[in-house]
């Protein structure tokens, strides 16, 4: 009875002990984190926040499953700085449909790419917008971009002259065989090679031509270095890993993250609308649905510049600041001055930082400066669009609310109603008095001791002249100078 108790417990200690024997049974986590659409910082929130909660995985591999045209640029170098802190061996890019532009650059940054087939890559030229449309940007954005080409492509054993002439357009690059083995090389280190070491060269083939930016597909991937296989699926390139007991987790985005995402193209309407909305409910009487809309509207910009980490209590804090000024401008100081002003541009600072994560631009990376540029243009002409949307809405939609509004309302007006002056005022034409003030042509007279409003019919009196009554004429009381006659 004792031996068998042994028994039971050294079977026990093995299994919850590791024993390999045990441990081979254990599954493989994979982790698929889907990269698709446009790279913006929501996306680059999301892939933040899904390896950071698998962070402690130490034997998990992460599949990144790449569909999108590409995006913008900061948002790109934070996705590949994140992955790049990945442990080395641990990521997989997989490209299912295309991976163009920034999408190229992040599937670089894993250790292994696999291309599903027919699937395309490359193609990283960094575009700005101008007044003329669409440009290539300058030599500034493309030298740090060919770096980080550079880096990726050492860091993960990458053709390095075939990745560079991703985002390079003005490279030449020959795949050449010398001394039995082949390499790449652009045309100026090929111009460098001694007559000798040409001499050596048995094979040479143009594979990027001047003018020509790499784009490849799956199989072109593969007999160029990059993709180590074309496949049919993600099972397909787990299986060739070796891994036979899997548990895949595919990790979604949050639906936070994915509301995020889909407001960040109506971000410039949501502002107009708010800023509108804000600015019309401080013109009108109370608080009502121009107010609720405003504040949403402000709220949901807000919210996802701060869910991509853009905008902080920094930049809540300004909006606070400059809405209290404008308020103060309204119905504290008369007029529009200091206040009013200060409040417009604290306001507009806040919206400019809350869209992007820098406050002064680092001129080692060119395209903060332009980004800057670019978020100014887009608040000061949501300012100038809510403030047209506003004159609009009080000119023409507030008044029209009664009928659509129910409530007790006056429908008489008085545009048909009027006094008779001769009763009223106890004045009849003919009767004489002096201007109690300058007519120019209206003014004040005095007539039979009252003090009463009236008109010349065109001609100016000064005060002290004799006046009488011309004519009375729709309410009005008409007089002329009255000279002595001679």
């Amino acid at each position: 009875m004792k031996q068998t108790n042994i028994l039971i417990f050294i079977l026990f200690f093995m299994l919850f002990s590791g024993n390999p024997a045990f441990a081979s049974q254990k599954k493989q986590k994979v982790y698929i984190i889907p990269v698709t659409g446009t790279v913006e910082p929501g996306m680059a929130a999301y892939v933040k926040r899904a390896l950071e909660e698998i962070k402690d995985e130490t034997d998990a591999v992460f599949v990144f499953k790449m569909d999108t045209f590409g995006g913008r640029v900061d948002a790109a170098l934070d996705i590949v700085d994140t992955i790049s802190n990945v442990p080395k061996g641990k990521t997989i890019a997989f490209v299912e449909k295309r991976a163009i532009s920034a999408g190229a650059l992040i599937a670089l940054s894993s250790n292994l790419l696999f291309m599903k087939d027919n699937t395309i890559i490359g193609d990283c030229a960094p575009i700005i917008q101008t007044q003329e449309g669409q440009e290539m940007a300058g030599e500034k954005v493309q030298t740090v971009l060919r770096a980080k080409f550079r880096a990726l492509a050492k860091k993960n054993n990458y053709p390095v002259v075939l990745a560079e002439s991703m985002v390079t357009i003005d490279m030449e690059v020959y795949q050449v065989v010398m001394d039995g083995k082949k390499s790449f090389m652009d045309k100026k280190a090929y111009d460098d090679l001694t007559e000798d070491e040409k001499k050596t060269i048995t094979s040479k083939k143009t594979i990027i031509a001047k003018g020509e930016l790499l784009t490849m597909d799956d199989i072109e991937a593969v007999d160029l270095g990059f993709s180590q296989k074309s496949v049919k699926d993600i099972n397909e390139v787990l299986s060739i890993l070796g891994y036979e007991s899997l548990d895949i987790i595919t990790i979604e985005e949050s639906w936070s993250e994915s509301l995020v995402r889909f407001l960040q193209p109506f971000l410039p309407i949501l502002m107009i609308i708010g800023i509108g909305a804000i600015y019309t409910e401080i013109k009108a009487p109370g608080f009502g649905l121009p107010g609720i809309i405003g504040i949403i509207c402000l709220g949901l910009v807000f919210f996802g510049q701060y869910m991509v980490g853009l905008a902080d209590y920094t930049e809540l804090l300004l909006l606070l600041v400059g809405v209290l000024l404008l308020g103060v401008e309204v119905f504290v100081l008369p007029g529009f001055g200091v206040a009013g002003i200060t409040g417009l541009i604290v306001i507009a600072a806040g919206l400019v930082l809350s869209f992007q994560g820098f406050v002064v631009p680092d001129p080692s990376f060119p395209w903060e400066g332009a980004l800057l540029m670019k978020n100014l243009a887009q608040v000061l002409g949501s300012f100038m669009f809510a403030f047209l949307i506003s004159l609009f809405m009080i000119r023409f939609v507030l008044p029209r609310l009664s009928k659509i509004v129910k409530g007790p309302y006056l429908e008489a007006t008085l545009s048909n109603s009027h006094v008779d002056a001769t009763m009223a005022l106890g004045v009849t034409p003919g009767d004489i008095g002096i201007a109690h003030s300058f007519l120019r042509p209206s003014g004040k007279v005095m007539i039979n001791n009252k003090k009463i409003d009236a008109i010349t019919q065109g001609e100016f009196i000064e005060q002290g002249t004799p006046v009488v009554i011309d004519k009375i004429e729709q309410n009005r009381v008409i007089v002329k100078p009255n000279y002595p006659e001679i």
